[in-house]
This record gives structure tokens, sequence and C-alpha cells, in this order.
């Protein structure tokens, strides 16, 4: 059963990420919600070997661990997804870190604004020696997002122009979508256009999420950014913004 004042974390994990999990714990168990609101962390194991419960606390209840065959990290979100309770869905990675206040801001953002259907945050790079520096994007103004703005900058500059692993979506627009894009990577920019096709967004200027930058990440592989797997990623989550664009009647650049 759904709970309505619920937030729902979700953090796909695998065996070489598992080490960063206390880090994520430690910020995600210092936020302050609203008076009557909870979070769960629904943790997901991205195949066998992971024990994610090794390096979690075991007395606390809001963890919810599951595993499930190895199929990447945007369908391990969507399992922790289908796990979860919250009336909204945040996303976590297992080796990021939440900012004082991130959640708080998310569902203020939510409950102000009934008609958005989203939330991004701003993010800022987390560096292996502990210390912080501005990330690469040029942020929106803070406040509404139109729907279709996020499509007309990554047509434009060829990346999201909103980090989306800061997304913190409606249970109902997320189910709608199906979760995230099951690709091997780039599925939360899938996610994230999806959501701009359907919904205004919103995004808090405030920085929502420390975004660790190592060697181990999905993002230093070298099919991330070019070569013929991520021209059939980039094909895909435009054929899929496109088409849902065109289904709920927005003028679309092919």
């Amino acid at each position: 059963m759904n709970s309505p004042r619920t937030l729902s974390v979700v953090t796909p994990v695998h065996a070489e990420g598992v080490t960063f999990l206390p880090d994520a714990y430690r910020s995600l168990d210092s936020q302050k919600l609203p008076e009557g609101w909870v979070w769960e962390w629904c943790v997901q194991e991205d195949g066998p070997g992971v024990d994610a419960a090794a390096h979690l606390p075991t007395d606390d209840p809001r963890i919810r661990v599951g595993t499930s065959r190895r199929g990447g990290p945007h369908v391990a979100r969507t399992l922790a997804f289908a796990r979860s309770v919250g009336a909204y869905v945040k996303n976590l990675d297992s080796d990021d870190q939440l900012a004082p206040g991130a959640l708080a801001r998310d569902i203020a953002a939510l409950e102000e604004n009934p008609t958005v259907g989203w939330t991004t945050s701003k993010a800022i790079d987390l560096l292996e020696d502990g210390s912080t520096a501005s990330f690469e994007l040029s942020d929106p103004d803070a406040g509404l997002l139109p729907r279709g703005q996020a499509y007309g900058f990554w047509t434009e500059h060829h990346r999201p122009q909103i980090h989306p692993a800061t997304l913190c979506v409606r249970r109902k627009l997320l189910a709608l979508l199906g979760g995230w894009m099951a690709l091997p990577a780039s599925g939360d920019t899938g996610l994230l256009l999806g959501l701009d096709a359907l919904n205004d967004g919103w995004f808090i200027g405030e920085v929502g999420l420390l975004y660790r930058k190592h060697a181990g990440q999905i993002t230093t592989h070298p099919h991330h950014k070019a070569g013929s797997e991520w021209e059939a990623r980039m094909s895909l989550i435009r054929e899929h913004a496109v088409a849902l664009r065109e289904w709920t009647g927005i003028d679309s650049a092919t």
C-alpha cells in the first residue's frame, strides 16, 4: 500500500560501489523532513555478491534491501521503485551524498506546487580528496521548469542542463513512464526527458547532491560518450522523448 507522507529514496548498488554506502546513509540519516513526513531507503543490489547489508546499520527499519539479477543501475532503480511505497520517489546513487535539507526542499516544492510533477536541484562534484567543485552544467533559474524546456536544451547542447541524478518524482508520474529507461547508461536522462514531455518540473537552486567523481563510475567507461552504444542510447532517448511530445501535443524538433 502506498504511503502519502513517505518519500522513498531508491539506490542501486553493485559490488564495486558498495563501500560508498555508509557515506550515502549518513547523508540520508541527517535529513530533517517536514513534520509528519518520513523516508524509506530502498537499496537494490544489482547482481549477486553485493552484500549491501554488511555496510549498513542493522537497527534502522527505514532501510529495505532487495536483490536481483544484474541488469545495470537503471533496471535496479526501477526494481527498487517497485518495492517502495512513497508518494514521492527520490534517486540517490550509492556513491553520491545528499546535501543537508535536500529532501525537505523536494517535498516543499511538490507540496506547494501541485501542478509540478518532478524536481531537480543544483549538484556539485565530490572529488576523491574530499573537496568539492562546481558542476559543469549551467543551471537554469530556480523555480518552474516549463514542460518541454529540458528537451530543448538537450537537443541544442547534446546534454541535459539539469542533473538527472537529482530527480524527485511524483509516484504516479514515475509509474506512468515505467521507471527508468532500461539502458546500460543514460537511463536517467531518458527518464528526465520523458518527465519533461509530460509535466512541468521545478529546479531547486540550492545544492541538493554531492556527485562523487571516482575511477569506477559508469561515466568513465569509454563507451559512455562515444561509439555505437552511445549512438544507440541517444537515438532511443530521442525517439522516446519525441513520441511522448507528439502524443501530448508539444511541438518537437526532430
